[in-house]
């Protein structure tokens, strides 16, 4: 078992941190199928919606806030069945708006394994607006069911009345639903390759700068992320931060990072470069590789 997970099982039920000891070994970064959801309802008596409660400390452990020392777990559950776990992330010394909301995390993680439709949110502390607004962002937003400790599970709409969304800017393809751009760049670098792949996947319908990050730790794991646009805007999150959450569920440290490169449409209302730079400057010294897509291609 991690040692970041010894505190958070003293606080679970002895029948569940029986069986949840197992899983959580060096590969763990937070999912969990469907079939290993039903074997741990079967094993501790509980329903589905209680074993998630249950789990929230388990997600808690991923978050790594040095500015607030508070920490928020998020599980996000899937119309497939399997849940995807996410935790707040900090940038220690930087700008507050770097960081990374637990609930993101926990999407960004499902988007990032395929899921497309987000049903529940179980999260330990009430969503901030930050967070309802991202939220909203999503496939059928206003019905995602949102479950908190001690509390009635009620629908997003609860938590967010008279919504501003996609939907109000003529945009009828949401986040997680399936997004696919033509992109084109004539490389054999295979970190350029991942990221330009992941760039066509994007989420920029406000801005059309579809863009991704892809870091490499020395020894030679990539972790990627997506630009996922608001609405809002602000709640926007950047495929840095995407990445660099991806890293943290993972288990690995930023000094970890050896490569790092963002691709970007060059068709683009803005550029992401300086704020992805920021942010990887924060966390490891490493010089960003800025690839920018002729439009002509």
């Amino acid at each position: 078992m991690q040692d970041r997970f010894i505190h958070c099982i003293a606080q679970l039920p002895s029948t569940l941190a029986d069986k949840l000891v197992p899983l959580l070994n060096d590969d763990f970064a937070g999912h969990l199928d469907a079939q290993q959801i039903a074997d741990l309802v079967k094993a501790t008596q509980l329903p589905v919606n209680e074993l998630l409660l249950a789990l929230l400390p388990v997600a808690a452990a991923l978050a790594k806030p040095p500015i607030s020392e508070f920490y928020v777990g998020a599980i996000a559950k899937g119309k497939s069945g399997d849940i995807y776990m996410g935790g707040n992330i900090e940038l220690d010394g930087e700008a507050l708006f770097h960081s990374i909301h637990a609930e993101q995390s926990a999407i960004s993680h499902a988007w990032l394994s395929g899921e497309s439709v987000i049903e529940d949110i179980i999260v330990n502390e009430s969503p901030c607006g930050h967070c309802r607004q991202f939220m909203n962002e999503l496939v059928a937003g206003q019905h995602i069911k949102i479950h908190l400790p001690n509390q009635a599970t009620q629908p997003l709409s609860h938590y967010l009345p008279y919504a501003f969304g996609p939907g109000d800017l003529n945009i009828t393809q949401p986040l997680l639903s399936k997004q696919q751009h033509e992109l084109a760049l004539d490389s054999t670098d295979p970190m350029v390759i991942e990221a330009l792949d992941h760039a066509s996947l994007s989420y920029a319908p406000y801005t059309g700068s579809y863009a991704a990050v892809v870091l490499e730790t020395r020894d030679g794991q990539t972790f990627c992320g997506r630009y996922a646009e608001n609405a809002a805007f602000n709640p926007s999150m950047l495929p840095m931060q995407m990445a660099l959450s991806a890293m943290v569920r993972h288990n690995r440290d930023f000094s970890e990072i050896k490569r790092a490169v963002l691709v970007e449409s060059g068709q683009g209302k803005i550029s992401l470069v300086g704020a992805s730079m920021d942010a990887l400057h924060a966390s490891a010294p490493v010089e960003l590789e800025h690839i920018v897509l002729d439009p002509s291609q």
